[in-house]
């Protein structure tokens, strides 16, 4: 089985204003870099390995959805964005 459609099941788009997307602007450096930034955290974790343990934090990126929030070393976000563990609640 191949996961294909045939031609004849598409059907003909209609025009609906709530499917417009708006955008925010990213500014682009000249490099065609950006400075992602964290907006909060969303979750707190720790990994346990055989000899060690690593608290990790989920964090919450401008320009992106919950879906792409990443997990990162608290150390590491602490040092970079020591702003987001003031006003945090955990």
């Amino acid at each position: 089985i191949h996961n294909v459609f045939h031609v004849s099941m598409l059907r003909r788009y209609r025009s609906d204003p709530s499917h417009v997307i708006s955008v925010e602007e990213i500014v682009i450096q000249p490099n065609l870099t950006y400075e992602e930034e964290p907006i909060k955290i969303l979750a707190r974790e720790v990994k346990e390995l055989r000899n060690k343990i690593i608290p990790l934090v989920k964090i919450l990126w401008r320009h992106h959805n919950t879906e792409e929030a990443t997990w990162e070393s608290e150390e590491t976000m602490r040092q970079q964005f020591p702003q987001l563990f003031t006003s945090c609640k955990f």
